[in-house]
């Protein structure tokens, strides 16, 4: 129990020594590597002593037992979620030794890279309201600096309009914490959802809604998603991956889940509220991506299309249904991650974004278009690859459901992003080598190692997707079943 606390020590630790390590790259690329290494083997190592504990942790900082104090919580959903933003985090540093080359003040990069890691760590274990709204500003604001890191005019107007939406979802969700505040007493989750168990108030509904605008406008699902077509394309490849794969996901899809599902408890109303948003999200993302010439700015619609499916998931409320919303959620940010990674290596080599530019990159750059062929048919949902799984899931649960036509919905946007895949590969990597691009090569061999594990992995976990679903995927599961039962989990624990 007291190495939970060391998933926020650690990465605000090394963002502290990094500021001072100045032009010293060598050094900086050991100690971030080290740190975001060190906390994706500790999230693994984590899976058996959480079982044999009867499924959670309660860490009470300063013997503060809750609901006084500051406590943070590790539950089944919480290791995953940790397990998911550690591992996803460690290839991205891995990966950004060769990329930031490019760039000056590399050790201030991987400084506000860790404060963003600590600030997702802490929204994953923190056991009350207060703390969250702390972690997700920390994770939010190293973010802003990250997307206007290169500092050019589209990245400076980017992350302006990323702050400026991100800060409106920051007020809602505080507001909404005040409501809770003074309805209660209390701002410790668990006790907060033992004394509003039963409550028919006008006032919670209302805060309800707070959160799911904040929330929706941190996971980029429309109609809250204007910053993001602007903040993915215009940040670094690394932080691009970060964005996509595991913030969206830890500072909005995590908070809904943990909210929604033990604070508030689900209903029906809320269950359709998150199905017609993920449906608007699914269609209308890839709509929007299939229309696109910039690779970085095709993968972004798509990432709003990829939440979709996983809103779709949760409002199911089964146990087919939550299984593939998490399946999903993981599987998302492995090939989302390693294909933001794959336009970085695109864009480190030619120097464009632009698909109409490139043609037959496979020919040079073989192991980006290998790798970025294996994530194109991860996340169209091709057997045998992650994807097809976690959407398959999807599906059963839809159909048991009695959703035919959001089954058949699901099943079209499937068909639809792999067409604007397929168009990728055309348009980048398939076809005639131009003459411009027959001297250029592949992007330096640690960047390549990262795309090419991530790659391993959407295979990996798609053929061996059930261990993993007894592993973490079913004890997670379990915590969004016991719903409202939390509150007596952890004040009893």
């Amino acid at each position: 129990m007291n190495v939970i606390p060391l998933f926020v020590a650690v990465p605000l630790g090394a963002a502290f020594i990094l500021v001072l390590m100045g032009k010293r790259e060598i050094a900086s690329d050991v100690i971030v590597n080290l740190a975001t290494l060190c906390l994706a083997i500790l999230s693994l190592v984590l899976i058996p002593f959480l079982k044999n504990n009867n499924g959670v942790f309660v860490y009470a900082m300063g013997m503060w037992f809750p609901p006084k104090g500051i406590n943070l919580v590790l539950d089944g959903l919480s290791l995953f979620m940790l397990i998911v933003v550690n591992t996803v985090a460690f290839f991205i540093s891995l990966y950004s030794i060769g990329y930031m080359k490019r760039f000056t003040a590399k050790s201030r990069f991987y400084s506000l890279f860790m404060l963003m890691l600590a600030g997702m760590n802490g929204v994953v274990l923190t056991g009350d309201f207060f703390n969250l709204f702390v972690f997700l500003e920390i994770a939010s604001i190293a973010s802003y600096a990250l997307v206007a890191f290169g500092v050019e005019a589209e990245e400076l107007e980017a992350a302006f309009k990323y702050m400026v939406m991100s800060s409106i979802a920051s007020v809602l969700i505080l507001f909404s914490v005040g409501l809770l505040y003074g309805l209660t007493g209390s701002l410790n989750m668990a006790d907060v959802a033992g004394i509003i168990q039963g409550e028919n108030n006008l006032l919670l509904s209302f805060s309800l809604i707070l959160f799911l605008v904040g929330f929706g406008l941190k996971a980029a699902i429309i109609p809250f998603h204007a910053w993001l077509p602007d903040a993915h394309p215009s940040a670094p490849a690394p932080i691009s991956a970060m964005l996509s794969g595991v913030l969206i996901k830890a500072l909005g899809v995590y908070t809904i889940i943990r909210i929604f599902f033990n604070v508030y408890g689900m209903t029906t109303q809320l269950s359709w509220t998150l199905m017609i948003l993920g449906v608007i999200s699914m269609i209308s993302g890839g709509l929007l991506a299939i229309r696109q010439e910039d690779f970085k700015r095709l993968l972004a619609y798509s990432s709003i299309s990829q939440i979709g499916y996983i809103l779709v998931g949760l409002g199911c409320g089964n146990y087919w249904g939550l299984i593939g919303a998490l399946f999903h959620l993981l599987n998302h940010a492995t090939f989302k991650s390693l294909l933001f990674l794959n336009s970085g290596a695109v864009e480190y080599s030619t120097g464009t974004r632009k698909l109409e530019e490139m043609g037959g990159l496979s020919k040079v750059m073989p192991v980006t278009g290998a790798t970025s062929t294996i994530g194109s048919l991860s996340i169209s949902g091709i057997p045998p690859f992650n994807g097809f799984w976690s959407k398959l899931f999807i599906i059963f649960g839809l159909v048991q459901a009695g959703h035919f036509i959001i089954t058949a919905l699901t099943v079209l946007v499937s068909v639809l992003t792999l067409a604007y895949y397929l168009k990728v590969q055309r348009f980048a990597f398939f076809g005639r080598l131009r003459e411009k691009w027959a001297q250029i090569k592949e992007v330096p061999k640690v960047m390549c190692v990262s795309m090419i594990v991530l790659a391993i992995i959407c295979i990996g976990t798609g053929i061996l997707f059930y261990p993993l679903m007894k592993t973490i995927l079913e004890p997670a599961v379990a915590v969004l079943q016991e719903g409202t039962k939390y509150s007596i989990l952890i004040l009893g624990g």
